[in-house]
């Protein structure tokens, strides 16, 4: 099974958790993007379990092995390709065909495509496909930031606990630094040992909590994107919701400008060092679907992890009987840690695609003006 995302730059992701392999391909890279190995590494060990605290104990070496599109570290044009293979598998915890875990997709998979799909550690829908997907952006990331293009995310929240939020309009990639400088991904460390108390209340009772991530792009010029169905917000928005779990998006102020007055919420413009900047930020960087040079700032909900250890009811589907099941495995008590990278992963993609867009190609000596 596959699934892409993309219109000038698709990103195609294929593989199941426990199958021998995961993998993703991306096609309308251009030649000449060098790649960091070691930071490509050290970006997708942000998302391997058991790397951070409350995270799963499958951990595995994630050593993304391309199998096209690099020469020598540096893209070539052709597709990239990407390879990562299975290690860590204990399909013997994965039992559920006939008994559907709750809020999974294990019932509704089965009736879209038939009881002989694999869904051992979730199959085709795991979360265990964002790690090529990761490989990629991560080579994307690297392409951005060498332009002056920075994405950056920490833990909103967690259960009840709020962290600092980003400073819509001033935040850079020094507040992206903080975030990676400590053994939590939030701005407050008190706010992170807020988050680790709930957590470790919440594993103790068999049970998970939810979390959200805001994620803020620095660097980006105005003007990439579109009105209407295919404006930044709309395709930041369809891809976020590929990663499983995601319940909701906003944009700057998001819901809460519903409590806000006009004079409120609208950002004045002003002229500072030459360019047009707005005082505040509460839009998120995005006026009518297109960036408008400010910060792009947007946050992305996560239900509580589905997998708990508490028992839950279920149907039989073979007996049509109501019955009971009990989880047991290695998972995340809130996914919204690991998925940081995940959605920069997915911003960096669909802005690189939106640049497409805009210049016909990536450009790789600097970006023109709009």
């Amino acid at each position: 099974m596959t699934s892409e995302f993309g219109t000038s730059l698709k990103i195609k992701l294929s593989g199941e958790s426990h199958g021998d392999w995961v993998s993703a391909e991306a096609t309308g890279i251009p030649a000449g993007i060098k790649i960091d190995r070691e930071a490509l590494a050290a970006f997708m060990k942000r998302r391997q379990g058991g790397n951070l605290p409350f995270t799963t104990k499958r951990k595995e070496d994630d050593i993304p092995e391309f199998e096209s599109g690099v020469t020598n570290s540096v893209t070539n044009g052709e597709t990239l390709r990407v390879r990562i293979y299975n290690r860590n598998v204990r399909s013997s915890d994965y039992g559920f065909s006939d008994t559907p875990r709750p809020s999974h997709a294990d019932y509704t998979a089965q009736v879209r495509y038939g009881k002989d799909i694999d869904l051992r550690g979730g199959g085709h829908f795991s979360a265990r496909l964002t790690a090529p997907l990761c490989a990629i952006g991560g080579v994307l990331k690297q392409y951005l930031s060498a332009r002056g293009i920075f994405i950056g995310s920490h833990l909103y929240s967690v259960g009840n606990t709020r962290d600092i939020p980003f400073d819509p309009a001033e935040v850079t990639s020094f507040d992206f630094e903080k975030v990676l400088s400590g053994d939590f991904p939030v701005l407050s460390p008190e706010a992170g040992r807020s988050m680790k108390a709930e957590l470790a209340a919440a594993a103790g009772d068999g049970d998970s909590l939810g979390g959200i991530t805001e994620i803020a792009v620095t660097g980006l010029p105005a003007g990439l994107g579109d009105p209407l169905f295919y404006g930044v917000e709309n395709r930041i928005s369809a891809a976020v919701f590929g990663l499983g779990g995601v319940r909701g998006i906003e944009f700057g102020t998001g819901f809460a400008a519903t409590r806000m007055r006009g004079s409120e919420h609208n950002d004045p413009f002003r002229i500072r060092n030459g360019r047009i900047v707005t005082e505040t930020n509460n839009c998120g960087g995005v006026m009518g679907g297109i960036t408008d040079g400010m910060p792009l700032v947007f946050r992305v909900a996560f239900k509580p992890t589905a997998s708990i250890s508490k028992k839950q009811r279920t149907v039989s589907l073979s007996t049509l009987t109501d019955t009971e099941i009990e989880i047991k495995g290695r998972h995340d008590p809130c996914i919204a840690i690991r998925a940081l990278p995940c959605v920069e992963s997915i911003t960096a993609a669909v802005i690189c695609d939106m640049m497409i867009s805009a210049y016909g190609a990536l450009p790789t000596d600097g970006m023109k003006k709009i």
